[in-house]
């Protein structure tokens, strides 16, 4: 699936504005993370497991 195609999610930690806007699309494999600020990069996808570990961590700092 190309990312285009994704159902994107602006988090809720983005401003208000919209100039600092992360957003998230899930699949069944994996979590896509991308800066909608800045375009010309790509998403960054992450398999489930790995995601799950992630969010684990930083709910713990």
């Amino acid at each position: 699936m190309k990312t285009a195609e994704l159902d994107w999610f602006k988090s809720s930690y983005s401003s208000a504005q919209g100039d600092d806007c992360v957003e998230v699309a899930v699949t069944e494999q994996a979590i896509h993370v991308w800066d909608s600020k800045n375009v010309t990069r790509p998403s960054l996808a992450v398999g489930r497991d790995g995601w799950g570990r992630f969010v684990t961590f930083v709910a713990e700092v």
